[in-house]
């Protein structure tokens, strides 16, 4: 996918070009600002609206507004593209004070800008997957692991084959283990409805995930550890404990400022997790000695190794799917029995005629299914930002303007307006299951983006976008494909919370045909 950058050949003129461009471009901005265009495509250059106002306070402001105003987080970005008439935009991201010690950024939120903080030669990734701050290292073993490393580090590539590996090697278990775990997920639902006429879809969804990624990936139960069945509540309080500054508990009865004081001011203490983290990496320890083995023979020392494999799989892999799953079982509910249908035939159909099995062949028979994957990691994207620090001065280029950015400025990047962007998808806020089929659906998938990267792309060591990319579409179809197996269709009531949706199933129509 092309990024809309360019370079500028401004960053060392002479003294005298230096005057002569400053005479040019105030002259450009006192009279026509579309007689100075972006060298790239030939849009109107312009400089990025917007304003961080005074320090601290300016900070506190946009906190506020972004997790308490009107619309959400959606409408505070919305509402700053309205005031400027630009989709380029400089504001404050949160937490801010006092946990960030800068949330200055320039923002990306159109499909047409937002790539640029995929192209690893124009923007730097250090340190930035969750932002303006970093949490604690204490959090992870005293290592900064892959997700926070730049690909120019010496330590990207090893610890990036790492999890190819950790992904790949036992391949073979995925499908049989997602079918039997999933499988008694759907069978403690059915429980549930007929006992109280309702089920959780998340909770059941927690454990599942967990078991499943343990089972398939390291081939070790961890309901047989000494973990028992805790494994996932350890996961998600270690989660809280990273992301606390960039999560609303939605907690009725807790005022806004008291919330913001807690979460968004400070640092939850890492030692308060110390003694919960250390059985998650004892588990890893243990259950990944294969992964560990080959880390090694990569140049990885063991320990940098167990808690990469931890982070990649309690955050990265669990963390992903505890959001996208009820997102996708969530938009699948909404879209009614005649896509059900249509979901049920593809999906039944392409089983019988590969001999009754769910093997890769009778997926790569489900189209529909597939696109209605793409569709929801579209509209709802797991990963909703992107982070890059400009490592030169250049021109980003939104659909009608070029703005001039400089080096050391922080990017940031909605990906829920890039990825709904009215300019490229028709009907951009409306679930379209059918939306990614044939060739034109196709041409489309280099705008979902959820991986830091286009879905037409494949993860590299010299890149960011996820190594699980395709994994993550695999047992997001597979989802899809157990769930139509079994019935011809379901209904459901969504809430929010903090990570995304919570789904209850209230119905589920058992298989007819």
């Amino acid at each position: 996918m092309a990024t809309a950058v360019h370079q500028l050949s401004f960053s060392a003129p002479s003294a005298g070009a230096r005057r002569r461009q400053s005479r040019a471009s105030a002259s450009a901005s006192a009279t026509d600002r579309h007689e100075v265009l972006s060298p790239k495509r030939r849009l109107p250059l312009r400089k990025v609206p917007g304003e961080h106002g005074p320090p601290l306070l300016g900070a506190l402001k946009d906190r506020l507004e972004y997790f308490y105003g009107p619309g959400g987080r959606d409408g505070f970005f919305a509402a700053r593209v309205r005031a400027h008439r630009s989709t380029v935009v400089r504001l404050n991201m949160p937490p801010g004070p006092f946990v960030a010690k800068d949330p200055r950024v320039v923002a990306l939120l159109d499909a047409a800008s937002f790539p640029v903080l995929f192209d690893t030669s124009l923007v730097d990734k250090t340190d930035l997957f969750t932002g303006t701050f970093m949490p604690s290292t204490d959090l992870t073993g005293g290592y900064r692991v892959l997700s926070y490393v730049d690909p120019a580090e010496p330590n990207h590539a090893p610890l990036k084959s790492l999890l190819f590996h950790l992904l790949t090697h036992r391949r073979q278990h995925v499908i049989p283990t997602f079918r039997e775990v999933y499988g008694g997920l759907f069978g403690r639902m059915e429980n549930d409805l007929a006992r109280v006429g309702k089920a959780d879809f998340g909770n059941y969804n927690d454990d599942a995930a967990f078991g499943f990624l343990c089972q398939a990936l390291l081939g070790r139960d961890p309901v047989d550890s000494p973990l028992r069945d805790e494994g996932p509540k350890l996961v998600a309080k270690w989660l809280l404990f990273q992301i606390s500054p960039l999560l609303s508990l939605g907690l009725a009865g807790l005022p806004t400022l008291v919330e913001d004081g807690l979460l968004h001011s400070f640092r939850l203490p890492p030692a308060l997790i110390k003694k919960d983290y250390g059985r998650l990496a004892d588990f890893f320890r243990d259950a990944g000695k294969a992964v560990i083995d080959e880390g090694e023979r990569l140049g990885i020392a063991r320990e940098e190794a167990v808690h990469n494999i931890l982070f990649a799989m309690c955050f990265n892999s669990f963390g992903g799917i505890k959001i996208l799953f009820p997102s996708l079982v969530k938009w699948l509910g909404r879209a009614g029995g005649r896509v059900h249908g249509r979901l049920a035939t593809e999906v039944r159909a392409a089983v019988r005629a590969n001999g009754g099995e769910v093997t890769m062949r009778a997926l790569a028979e489900m189209p529909l299914v597939k696109s209605a994957v793409y569709e929801a990691l579209r509209i709802e994207p797991p990963v909703a930002m992107q982070y890059g620090r400009a490592k030169r001065d250049m021109v980003v280029e939104s659909h009608d303007y070029g703005y001039e950015v400089r080096e050391g400025e922080l990017l940031f990047g909605y990906q829920p307006m890039a990825t709904k962007d009215p300019r490229v998808f028709p009907r951009a806020e409306d679930y379209v299951p059918d939306r990614f089929l044939g060739e034109d659906g196709e041409r489309l998938l280099r705008y979902v983006v959820w991986s830091n990267g286009p879905e037409s792309a494949t993860p590299t060591l010299q890149d960011k976008q996820c190594a699980g990319k395709d994994f993550v579409v695999l047992i997001a179809r597979l989802l899809v494909a157990e769930l139509f197996l079994r019935y011809d269709s379901f209904d459901v009531q969504v809430g929010s919370s903090p990570l995304g949706s919570s789904v209850t199933i209230t119905s589920l129509k058992k298989a007819t045909f």
